[in-house]
């Protein structure tokens, strides 16, 4: 049988060594007591391993913080002990059989105290762990390249100078809160500090202005510590894209001294273009350039105006830099100087009959022209020398320069004006011995005079009468029509001369002259004729509507003279014209075709029998019955006009015998009338339904209607949408729409048939999602769909035990979250209708290495709870027996801290939250039960 464990026959001996202790207390005489004892401690001695404990045994501190170690053994007298490490110490407290040392600043990466207490001639040692960790207060990524070309790679350096234990740091290069790479350090040594993370990456336009920034993460979760995170600060990246090819230049090969020409230049493909720098500049000056940005093309725009002293070929320049490269391209100008030619006139104004002198000249190198005329050689003036003449008022004089540069020649002109003083002149060009206007408003009458200084003209009647506003717009009336005389008038003289005024009108048709009706008797003699007035007289003629013979003369009145005739009066100022309505009277008289001695009446046709009588003025017709129809029984007539009261339309009318008499102040006349009733084809629900059913697999069938009217309607049927289908039994497809007509000869009658075919369901479709089979905890989905009409329902059949069954609500989907075994097996669809039933099955199977998982999981996890169970109540059962010592005030405080130790290497720390720490996560000395004492931090 296996004796009792090291841990409790320390508990025993340590029992047993309190109560000696108690008992040698309360003895006056220690020596005495001690000597009686030491057979006693020499036999527990004897029995119980003597040990030396060290807690804690692994511990883990922030770099220059603090930790108080406690040493003890179960040595009931030992002769001396001891804490050996190279760490500084703060404080110091003893025990009999223990002591507390405080260790303070503590910065070596790994320390191993060493605890021991000399006890009956052997040393007895217990060695611990010491380790330091230090947070990543500094990342530091490496600086980026001022600017990066698009498509080339750049480096990410990062830095976390100190930070470890390197085994448990992790480091992230980030773009913006895009992760680019990560590394975890595990595996390292403990001893290691501080990491370096380097990555190269591809430079895009989408970085351009995007951040990039470095984390790094110290994870001591598994030590029972927390997780420490620090991030660098972001640094920028510019990236930019700039084309080889040097700019388009575009400007003016030649360029005038003082003149303003523009200059432009682009270029393609640049990225950011808004960030791109233009230099433009002409010689040795610069231009200041207006940049226009589109998409990634750039295009600048600059005046540019040369000086005198820029004189000669000068080079134009165009640079543009981004990213710290440039592109440059340039064009050659030629920059001159060509001043317009002078054109000078010996006296501007002079009177007529004085010699006048024209000079045309320009500076050297230029060859003038005057009026035609050139110069002999360049650089010499042209002179011109006239007698002036009325003639040459106003006469205008041409210099023309042109000069050779770079061998392009150019040219420059000069014009000017010569007035000359002469007495009025009335010419009938500008003053016309007669006027003819039309009379209207707004009109100008012009007399106008030559001479200089420019004469005033005044035209007045003789008699002292009216004046004309010459030159101004104004009424002409007939009342201002005769002879004026005009005078011209100026500082040299004077001209007069005589003109007449002639108003024309159009002309005008009143009613005198000619009415606008007139009213005839057939059989008499009469004549149209119509006065008009106007200036010149008028030209009237009478024509009949349609016709082009004009109406002249006595003629007999007939009723064909009867209409609308125009009379138009003409003359050179326009025309009038008016209509004249001439009424023919006569009496009445019948017509076959206008009032037929035949007439059928259609029912519902809304028409009434129409008997139009010719006679002036209207006649009025009434149709009585007389045979076959009941006496004195009105026939409803169609008023022969519009007619402010609709006649009253019959429902019924009889068949029969109906006597028409016509009347009006020039005689009367008798017809008699035969009327007969029919009507047109009529279909309706009772005839002809307008939903009708087939039968999938019933014989042939056609839609059944019939229709009435008189005569009887002929009924035919068609399908819309295409031919009438040609099969010996009803199809689904034969299902849509027919278009059914009766007809007669008074018209058709249509109605539509929907023709609808049932059949029976067919399930079309079952599929499982996802196919093949599932895993124990997935989720499926079957899905069901039937063919039917009218629509199927649909019902399902599950594996006996499948619990947890969803429906969609037209019961199409079957759904199962978290499959089990009991849902592995055969499912089965049915459709059902009137006509029948139809089903379909699918097999699901629930397979999967997760099984094994769950199985293995629930026998381990009832293992794991009885191993808790007992352990629990060992500790329980032990906790604060043993290793009870208290760094402040040992054994005088009652405010004891019991902590409880793991023993025998094994995992036994708790986190805060009372969860159990992984395999590994603490570094234990193995042999021997381990307890802690409370500690505190820097």
């Amino acid at each position: 049988m296996p004796g009792p464990s090291p841990g409790l026959r320390r508990a025993l001996l340590g029992l047993w060594a309190a109560l000696g202790l108690g008992l040698i207390s309360l003895s006056d005489a220690r020596e005495v007591a001690s000597r009686a004892e030491l057979p006693f401690l020499r036999a527990a001695v004897a029995q119980e391993p003597l040990w030396a404990d060290l807690q804690p045994r692994v511990a883990l501190v922030e770099r220059g913080g603090s930790l108080w170690l406690n040493c003890s053994t179960n040595c009931p007298r030992p002769e001396r002990g001891g804490l050996e490490t190279s760490l500084r110490r703060n404080g110091t407290q003893r025990g009999l059989r223990w002591l507390a040392r405080q260790l303070v600043d503590i910065r070596e990466p790994e320390t191993q105290p060493v605890c021991f207490f000399r006890c009956a001639r052997r040393t007895l040692q217990a060695r611990g762990l010491i380790r330091t960790f230090q947070r990543p207060d500094r990342v530091e990524l490496m600086p980026l390249p001022t600017w990066q070309l698009v498509g080339e790679n750049f480096t990410l350096s990062c830095r976390v100078p100190g930070a470890g234990p390197r085994g448990s740091l992790a480091m992230t290069l980030l773009r913006g809160a895009q992760e680019l790479i990560r590394r975890s350090f595990s595996g390292e040594s403990p001893r290691a500090r501080g990491a370096v993370l380097t990555a190269t990456v591809l430079a895009r336009r989408e970085d351009h202005g995007a951040n990039f920034s470095c984390r790094a993460e110290l994870d001591l979760r598994p030590h029972g510590l927390g997780l420490f995170e620090k991030s660098s600060a972001p640094r920028m990246l510019r990236t930019f894209a700039l084309p080889p090819e040097p700019p388009r230049l575009a400007a003016p090969r030649l360029l005038e001294v003082g003149s303003e020409r523009h200059v432009n230049c682009s270029l393609d493909g640049l990225f950011p273009a808004s960030e791109a720098r233009v230099y433009l500049a002409l010689g040795d000056q610069r231009l200041s350039p207006d940049i226009i940005l589109e998409g990634d093309t750039l295009r600048a725009t600059a005046a540019a105006t040369a000086s005198a002293e820029q004189e000669g070929a000068r080079q134009l320049v165009c640079n543009v830099t981004l990213g710290g490269e440039n592109r440059e391209t340039w064009e050659t100008v030629t920059v001159y100087s060509f001043p317009a030619p002078v054109l000078t006139l010996s006296e501007p104004r002079v009177p007529e009959g004085k010699m006048v002198t024209v000079t045309c000249a320009a500076e050297a190198g230029a060859l003038v022209t005057l009026d035609g005329v050139p110069a002999t050689a360049p650089g010499q003036p042209v002179q011109l020398q006239l007698n002036a003449t009325a003639n040459d008022d106003r006469r205008g004089f041409f210099c023309h320069a042109a000069l050779e540069v770079d061998g392009e020649i150019l040219s420059k002109n000069e014009s000017t004006e010569l007035r000359v003083l002469y007495a009025p002149r009335l010419d009938d060009s500008d003053c016309p011995r007669s006027w003819t206007r039309p009379e209207g408003p707004e009109q100008t009458l012009r007399c106008e005079a030559r001479g200089n200084p420019a004469p005033s003209v005044r035209c007045a009647r003789p008699d002292g009468g009216a004046v004309l506003a010459l030159g101004l717009p104004g009424p002409i009336a007939r009342a201002l029509a005769g002879t004026y005389r005009c005078t011209a008038a100026n500082v040299q003289g004077q001209a007069v001369k005589d003109v007449t005024l002639t108003v024309e009108y159009a002309p005008a048709l009143d009613t005198v002259g000619c009415p606008e009706r007139i009213t005839w008797l057939e059989g008499t003699e009469a004549s149209l004729s119509c006065v008009a007035h106007g200036v010149p007289p008028p030209n009237v003629s009478c024509v009949r509507s349609g016709e082009s013979e004009v109406m002249e003369g006595m003629l007999r009145v007939a009723r064909e003279h009867a209409g609308t005739y125009r009379c138009e009066a003409t003359n050179a100022r326009g025309s009038a014209a008016k209509n004249v309505a001439i009424t023919v009277e006569y009496g009445p008289s019948f017509e076959e075709l206008s009032c037929p001695s035949n007439w059928t009446w259609v029912e519902g046709s809304e028409r009434l029998f129409s008997c139009e009588v010719d006679g002036k003025p209207q006649p009025r017709v009434e149709c009585i019955g007389s045979r076959g129809t009941s006496e004195r029984v009105l026939l409803p007539l169609a008023p022969p006009g519009p007619s402010p009261r609709a006649p009253r339309i019959p429902s019924e009318l009889a068949s029969g015998i109906y006597t028409c008499n016509a009347t009006n102040r020039h005689g009367s006349m008798v017809k008699m009338v035969a009327v007969s009733v029919e009507s047109p084809p009529k279909m309706d629900e009772s005839t002809c339904p307008s939903h009708q059913t087939w039968l999938e697999g019933a014989e042939a069938a056609v839609p059944a209607c019939t229709a009435l009217g008189r005569p009887s309607p002929q009924v035919s049927c068609s399908r819309e949408g295409g031919p009438w289908p040609q099969r010996m039994h009803v199809s689904r497809q034969d299902a849509g729409i027919y278009l059914c007509l009766a007809t007669n000869v008074h018209g058709t009658d249509a109605r539509t048939i929907t023709v609808g075919v049932e059949y029976q369901p067919v399930v079309a479709e079952l599929a499982a999602s996802p196919p093949g089979g599932v895993r124990p905890g997935g989720n499926f989905t079957l899905t069901c769909r039937a063919e039917a009409w009218p629509p199927a329902q649909i019902s399902w059949r599950a594996p006996p035990g499948a619990l947890n069954i969803g429906l969609s609500s037209n019961n199409s989907t079957l759904s199962v979250a978290g499959a089990l075994g009991s849902h592995g097996g055969e499912y089965e669809c049915s459709a059902t209708n009137m006509h029948g039933r139809h089903t379909r099955r699918i097999t699901i199977r629930v397979a999967g290495p997760w099984l094994w998982v769950a199985v293995g999981g629930a026998v381990g996890g009832a293992v794991l709870l009885a191993a808790g169970a007992g352990l629990a109540f060992y500790v329980q059962s032990t906790a604060c027996k043993k290793g009870e010592y208290n760094v402040q005030e040992a054994e005088s405080s009652g405010e004891a801290v019991c902590l409880n130790g793991a023993g025998g290497g094994t995992g036994g720390n708790a986190s805060a939250q009372g969860g159990t720490e992984p395999d590994g996560t603490v570094e234990t000395p193995a042999g021997g039960e381990v307890f802690s004492i409370q500690l505190t931090s820097a």
